[in-house]
């Protein structure tokens, strides 16, 4: 994975605006395309690796499929964002749409998606959520995708059914579930990581023999970056690279810098 060949990896985040369809959505499409197009300049020029661009303002967000115009509008503005940067992209559509996701990565020329919940179930605000791990990989096989996937462990925003040791759920994500890498997050969007459950993963991951990336998936500061990613391989970071650190505002390239510069 061409994502992974700079250690630690950064991959910054576009979280989209509310498209259309969506209760958010002011009527512009306009602005949507205009806000991608000036977010992924910002990230490529700050200097991550690779971006993630995610259906961020639909909430509340669909379990599992989104309707086909959703499917469409990320497609197109995936295929925007594949001429305008030279750096890897992935795609993920909330809030576990990742047959989707995979569709127009490889339609797009996306490396890789990332799954909230790949194996297993997870209690969260739309409801239960199952992994669909036996439909993704075989969907990826059916279109000879080059596409890794990123799954995943005590996503944020959600909760488990039955208290589960992170060794097993590790195991099950790679080993059965096929995962191309692991996503360590906090508790909610931009929260920071609990250090503790981060070493736990890493140390599964080693004591398995398993040669995938683990990943930090929210609340990466330029002030924690070089601790944190002094364990992880890498970390996928919105909210701390915003104007005023607040999500929903657009990429401050000085930001982006900053972090870089932190781990590099």
């Amino acid at each position: 994975m061409d994502i992974f060949s700079t250690d630690p990896s950064i991959i910054g985040m576009v979280h989209l605006p509310p498209l259309p369809g969506s209760p958010g959505f002011d009527g512009d499409r306009s602005e949507i395309r205009t806000r991608l197009r000036q977010d992924a300049a910002a990230l490529e020029s700050g200097g991550v690796d690779a971006i993630m661009l995610e259906n961020f303002g639909d909430a509340p967000f669909y379990p599992d499929r989104v309707p086909r115009h959703v499917v469409a509008d990320v497609a197109a503005l995936a295929a925007m964002l594949r001429e305008q940067v030279s750096i890897p992209f992935g795609v993920n559509i909330l809030r576990n749409d990742v047959q989707s996701a995979l569709g127009i990565a490889a339609a797009t020329g996306g490396s890789v998606v990332r799954v909230n919940v790949h194996t297993g179930a997870r209690l969260t605000d739309q409801g239960l959520i199952e992994g669909m791990a036996h439909e993704t990989l075989r969907l990826r096989e059916q279109l000879d995708a080059d596409v890794a996937i990123l799954a995943d462990i005590d996503v944020k925003h959600s909760a488990p059914l039955a208290e589960r040791s992170h060794d097993e759920v590790v195991g099950e994500l790679v080993e059965r579930g096929g995962a191309d890498g692991i996503i360590v997050s906090g508790t909610g969007t931009g929260e920071a990581v609990d250090t503790t459950v981060l070493e736990q993963v890493v140390g599964s991951r080693d004591a398995r023999g398993l040669d995938v990336p683990v990943l930090i998936g929210s609340g990466v500061t330029p002030e924690t970056a070089p601790e944190l990613l002094s364990v992880a391989d890498g970390a996928i970071v919105g909210t701390a690279l915003k104007q005023g650190g607040k999500t929903t505002n657009p990429v401050d390239e000085a930001a982006v810098e900053r972090l870089v510069e932190s781990v590099r």
